[in-house]
């Protein structure tokens, strides 16, 4: 079948087809071997005409092992030959402990293909393909044969699915039915779903930064404003005589800032009421007591005006009044520990933060304090507030123990998040502060990397973009997790159908890929021009595959190679729908 090397240019050989010679086989893509000097160096067929094929370098077999690269070439006397089954093991893995069987290769009379596990699931992993081109199941079927597995139980892994529309609950359901150790978790969003538990976040737990994310900040004095309203909802929510006094010593301080301007009495009256109606205490309120010596007024009594003065008639008694509640020292005070609180603290003390910092004479810092204000309090009235009631005070590595802790008490390997009663802004914003709170659990481990999470991003084009958090907050959680994850064993697993609307940098940062069909010329152009290994052969092959098969190629990879995922079993709920039995109503 393979006559004499013709002629070698850059990473191509030439071999003539002998006259006569029938080419009884497909030879695209098949693999071959150079035997020259007791070397073998692999080859892959890239074109076939009627009296030449061309192949490329792709490494050499030495001592049973593949070395990606050829530093010296097959001399013209080479022999070439199909590879043979040993030598198909040597790229192709062979069963053992630590590896796991990915799919077949189809070239090869659908011969198994095993991957180590550690070179797959300790770096970053992408799968792309266009819609229907199988990425739900071949995302199911990764997952499930590496819990299948019968030469590797995996208690202690911690697989967290954030899944765009419910569709992995079917797949991982019954994970304890493989084995009794193994457990599955479910969260949703949907409150009409009888089953799992209603998606709840625990608001203590949300940095400057979630917030920011939260309510949309988009200007660093917002910043300010989120950090200021967070230490007040902290020390209100203690709830002792220090949370009351510093409470009042706020609105002494705004009160005595209004009657210190040169506004005429009534307009400083209404600024007083007006903050006397959105922050008020025991001691500050329209009708709070303010006794006198021998008499008592009711607080609003006290700004009555003089009409021969233009003056407040007790003047003198409110001002000793609130003068009283003025307690320079508690400016130095902060929170010591986190407490419980509500969406409705947190409104408490925005409005709290509105009276103080001087935000009331700064116009531009209230405007941008007003709209925090008003996407807070959309949020706390809307349905979605039902996701951030948690029932009770608990602590973040408490909580992360949660998650992954199952009704009956034990570990649950596979967490499915549903989100797909989320908008996709709340849902970026969820699935970011889930991220940034296990990558911080994960880089405060006394042991580095001893406790590995998996994300998996389901549609993550609707989460992994090149948002405005590098410019507002320094960073994107995504891109910081893509750069310095996977030393603390957090791993991103991104699953996608438009590639172009990543991160550029999360996916350069991306090791290991599973290419399934796509079309699209500008997610073609763009995983060309991203990856440098992404090769026009690749290129060309994902553009005939078959739903359900990739190309498969990284580090987990000794050549880039075609592999058809097994079938999941279960199978995802992402069918196609079924218009002929719909509209035949059966």
């Amino acid at each position: 079948m393979f006559g004499k090397i013709v002629y070698i240019s850059d990473n191509i050989a030439h071999i003539e087809i002998p006259e006569g010679t029938p080419v009884a086989q497909n030879l695209m893509n098949m693999h071959v071997i150079f035997e020259d000097d007791n070397k073998k160096i692999l080859g892959e067929v890239e074109d076939v005409s009627k009296e030449i094929i061309k192949l490329h370098f792709l490494g050499e077999i030495k001592d049973g092992h593949f070395i990606g690269g050829v530093l010296r070439k097959p001399t013209m006397a080479a022999n070439v030959r199909l590879i043979n089954d040993e030598e198909l093991k040597v790229i192709m893995g062979v069963e053992s402990p630590g590896m796991f069987k990915l799919g077949v290769c189809p070239l090869y009379d659908d011969k198994p293909v095993y991957i180590d596990i550690n070179d797959l699931c300790s770096n970053h992993l992408a799968i792309f393909g266009n819609t229907g081109s199988g990425k739900s199941y071949t995302v199911a079927s990764f997952v499930q044969s590496i819990f299948y597995n019968p030469n590797f139980q995996p208690y202690r892994a911690n697989y967290m699915i954030f899944d765009a529309y419910g569709e992995y609950h079917t797949a991982f359901g019954k994970l304890n039915e493989v084995n009794p150790n193994y457990q599955f978790k479910f969260y949703t969003t949907n409150k009409q779903q009888t089953e799992g538990e209603i998606l709840s976040i625990p608001l203590w737990l949300l940095s400057v930064d979630d917030y920011a994310l939260l309510l949309e900040a988009d200007s660093h004095s917002q910043l300010t404003i989120i950090e200021r309203m967070l230490k007040l909802v902290r020390i209100f929510s203690t709830k002792d005589d220090i949370s009351v006094e510093y409470q009042n010593h706020l609105i002494a301080k705004a009160i005595m800032d209004i009657m210190y301007t040169n506004q005429t009495s009534s307009s400083k009256r209404n600024d007083i009421f007006s903050i006397i109606s959105s922050c008020s205490t025991e001691q500050f309120n329209l009708n709070a007591p303010v006794r006198g010596l021998g008499y008592t007024r009711k607080f609003r009594e006290c700004f009555e005006i003089n009409t021969t003065s233009g003056t407040f008639v007790e003047s003198v008694l409110i001002t000793d009044y609130i003068t009283s509640f003025i307690k320079p020292e508690l400016e130095k005070l902060e929170p010591t520990n986190d407490h419980f609180f509500t969406l409705d603290d947190l409104e408490k003390a925005l409005e709290f933060t509105l009276i103080s910092e001087g935000l009331l004479r700064n116009e531009k810092m209230y405007n941008d304090a007003i709209m925090l204000k008003v996407r807070l309090h959309s949020l706390a009235i809307s349905e979605n507030a039902d996701f951030f009631k948690y029932p009770e005070y608990i602590t973040r590595n408490n909580f992360v123990a949660s998650l992954v802790t199952a009704k009956d008490g034990r570990k649950a390997q596979i967490v499915n998040f549903n989100l797909e009663d989320l908008d996709d802004r709340l849902a970026k914003t969820v699935v970011k502060i889930f991220a940034k709170m296990l990558f911080n659990f994960t880089k405060e481990l006394p042991t580095r990397a001893s406790i590995p999470f998996h994300l998996v991003l389901e549609e993550a084009h609707r989460y992994v973009q090149q948002d405005n958090d590098v410019f507002l907050l320094g960073y994107n959680i995504f891109e910081r997790i893509a750069k310095e994850g996977r030393k603390f064993g957090m791993i991103m697993n991104l699953i996608s159908q438009r590639p172009v609307e990543l991160s550029e940098t999360v996916i350069a940062q991306c090791i290991n890929f599973l290419i399934l069909k796509m079309t699209h010329p500008r997610d073609l152009e763009y995983i060309k021009k991203m990856l440098p290994n992404m090769s026009s052969e690749i290129m060309e092959k994902q553009k005939s595959l078959q739903p359900g098969t990739c190309v498969a190629f990284g580090k987990a990879f000794k050549i880039p190679m075609i592999v058809k995922m097994p079938l999941p079993n279960p199978e995802p709920h992402s069918s196609n729908a079924d218009i002929v039995r719909t509209w035949q109503g059966k």
